[in-house]
């Protein structure tokens, strides 16, 4: 039988399980509704289960018929807090909650790749990892499942990691894309409060006002960034949030702002750490001020492994035609904290079209926005590719 012949058995189990968590979405680390919801999904399936000790993950082991390798293939499960405004009649139920980046999607296709592959057990050249990971969005779930394991379930070295993201935007409908090397960017935080002292708004002299100064280094981070990194190694650094004073004729005693900063190579990755901070701080000495920096150190740039890359879209080409996938001439500026395993396995992470066939996919909104809309009508390709890229990895192994 044909690997999309197959998911298509499962194609109402995936979209019921997924319709299920997006009405009732959680975040962070600790997502038990969504935990017993896979639970569930993978009851009376041939599979040792573990599940987290820090957070609420699931890991699943399947163990092959035949000797071979180990392959993993990994779902997110988080949402994140955002009001739900797409016009869907399973839309969220919860305030303030919305699976606005698909990870709803991610684990029903995982769930269908595993029932796939529990079928093909006996077939199968080793073993398969099925990871299912609470955390994605800012709270660094995959380096905890590391900690925990996840990379030493199969008690063999992994040979191959792969996971599948869908876009809500941009990507055409059921249509899949990748690249060698970075795939998607670093991310970073910065938060900067800059301490003056307050007075009144006639007479400043007589104070030490941050706001010129905070604006001083609003302006220089973005000509930081355009004279010192090379424009083919890009850096992208958005301050989101500005804050000072209470009223037009007192002079704050502080301000404070937030940015975020995205990378593209582990050099400049690094060396953003250092710069940024001195940067500001520098700034505020010149003004006689001091500026506390909190700088937070989160996502490392995705990496795809150039063969893994190359060997996922010649798959994604023999399942479903020469004009299903396509190679991205440039990285996603998004983050993710796939890139952990991929530093620690080969692999590679492809993004699957999934805004509705009735959209125009340039227009759509993006991930991220509360108007999101994902077609669970593409939830069988994703699990049909999940699973022959376990399959056909496996064979390489023996």
């Amino acid at each position: 039988m044909l690997m999309v012949d197959r998911a298509e058995k499962f194609r109402e189990e995936m979209v019921e399980l997924r319709r299920a968590l997006h009405r009732e979405p959680e975040l962070g680390l600790d997502l038990p509704l969504t935990q017993d919801r896979i639970l569930a999904a993978l009851d009376g399936l041939p599979l040792e289960l573990t599940l987290g000790q820090g957070l609420t993950s699931v890991t699943a082991v399947l163990r092959g018929g035949r000797p071979g390798g180990a392959v993993l293939l990994r779902g997110d499960m988080d949402a994140l807090p955002l009001q739900e405004t797409a016009e869907v009649d399973y839309a969220s139920t919860i305030d303030g909650r919305m699976h606005a980046c698909g990870h709803d999607m991610h684990v029903a296709g995982l769930v269908g790749a595993a029932r796939i592959l529990c079928e093909m057990r006996e077939e199968l050249h080793g073993d398969v990892v099925f990871m299912f990971q609470p955390g994605e969005e800012g709270f660094s779930g995959a380096p905890r499942m590391i900690e925990e394991g996840v990379l030493d379930a199969a008690g063999k070295p992994l040979d191959a990691a792969y996971a599948i993201h869908v876009a809500s935007n941009l990507v055409p409908h059921g249509v899949l894309a990748t690249k060698s090397g970075v795939v998607m960017s670093a991310s970073d935080a910065m938060g900067v409060t800059v301490h003056g002292v307050g007075g009144h708004g006639s007479s400043p002299h007589h104070g030490k006002d941050p706001v010129p100064a905070t604006c001083e280094m609003v302006t220089a981070l973005q000509n930081h960034v355009t004279r010192t990194y090379d424009v083919f190694d890009p850096v992208v650094v958005t301050v989101g949030r500005l804050s000072a004073g209470s009223q037009n004729n007192i002079l704050a005693a502080s301000a404070e702002f937030d940015a975020t900063v995205r990378s593209f190579s582990e050099t400049n990755h690094a060396v953003l750490q250092e710069r940024l901070p001195a940067l500001v701080k520098g700034i505020a000495q010149a003004h006689g001020l001091t500026a506390e920096v909190d700088y937070d150190v989160q996502y490392p740039p995705t990496v795809n492994d150039d063969t893994e890359a190359v060997f996922a879209m010649e798959t994604v080409h023999d399942l479903f035609g020469a004009q299903s996938g396509f190679v991205s001439p440039v990285p996603a500026s998004g983050s993710e904290d796939f890139s952990f395993v991929l530093r620690e396995v080969p692999g590679a992470m492809l993004m699957l079209g999934a805004a509705p066939e009735w959209t125009d996919p340039v227009t759509a909104p993006a991930n991220h926005s509360p108007d999101a809309h994902y077609d669970d009508a593409v939830l069988p390709r994703q699990a049909a590719l999940l699973a022959e890229l376990a399959v056909r990895r496996l064979a390489r192994t023996v």
